[in-house]
């Protein structure tokens, strides 16, 4: 309550400082105008950041149904985002909707995509990690169909990614699939040992830089990534809180990355 009141207070208790009455009436009527302003922003921030989980879920469901049927891992995969997400109550209920919204065959994903592309305001950081999203879920059972990549050359598009771009961010997705998985396999924690020339090859994918590269290239591409994907950045931008982790989790996989490079290379 105090919060909706917080302008007006201010604004009288300057005014009253420095015009008594006539000066407090003034600092009245500006505080109230600051706090329309904030409600207003604090209203459009909440509808953007339920847009951003509708449009998550649904175009994830929509990839899904692509490929003729649902398969367990892609909807375990979206219960693990979900939980991961801590998503609870009629927040989860809704991304559960939006999951089946996206599987029926006449769900508009054009408009949705550029009603979530207008929402974001075209944040390019914004739209890598919401195509990164579905990324994980097309990998969700090892593979990619076919009706799938399609729908992603689509997906990609109507966000502003070439098809160049896309690719790119298939072999991002793919590494960090493969690290994923192979510490799975290995025992407890993200990041287990595996061959080195794996490990090694990942992590220039993920950075999306040439093995053959100089040490400054490297290093160059291994700001460039953190700085896409800094979880801080990411939600000061609009990113959903309940996404934190995820950001954090993909930060993490690029550090990694940067990690394991450096070391081969002993860059200091």
């Amino acid at each position: 309550m105090l919060a909706h009141i917080k302008g007006k207070l201010i604004g009288f208790l300057f005014g009253l400082l420095i015009g008594n009455i006539p000066g407090a009436l003034l600092g009245l009527w500006l505080g109230h105008l600051v706090d329309r302003k904030l409600a207003h922003a604090w209203r459009f921030n909440k509808d953007s950041q339920a847009e951003f989980l509708y449009a998550t879920f649904a175009t994830m469901g929509h990839i899904a149904k692509s490929s003729g049927r649902v398969s367990a891992e892609e909807i375990r995969l979206a219960e693990q985002l979900m939980a991961q997400m801590r998503l609870q109550g009629e927040q989860k209920a809704e991304a559960q909707q939006a999951f089946r919204d996206g599987k029926e065959s006449d769900f508009p994903l054009a408009e949705t995509l550029r009603r979530f592309r207008a929402q974001v305001r075209d944040s390019r950081n914004l739209l890598r990690f919401f195509m990164e999203v579905q990324l994980q879920l097309a990998f969700a059972d090892g593979e990619l169909h076919p009706a799938e990549r399609r729908l992603l050359h689509f997906v990609a598009g109507e966000l502003g990614f070439s098809s160049r771009e896309l690719e790119q961010l298939l072999a991002f997705a793919e590494a960090q699939l493969h690290m994923f998985r192979n510490g799975q396999q290995a025992g407890s924690g993200r990041h287990q040992q595996r061959p080195a020339e794996d490990r090694l090859r990942d992590a220039y994918r993920i950075l999306e830089v040439e093995a053959g590269a100089d040490d400054a290239t490297v290093k160059k591409a291994y700001r460039r990534q953190m700085s896409k994907h800094h979880p801080d950045k990411l939600v000061a931008q609009g990113l959903p809180k309940e996404m934190m982790e995820l950001a954090k989790e993909k930060a993490q996989d690029i550090q990694q990355a940067w990690e394991t490079i450096r070391a081969v290379r002993n860059i200091r």
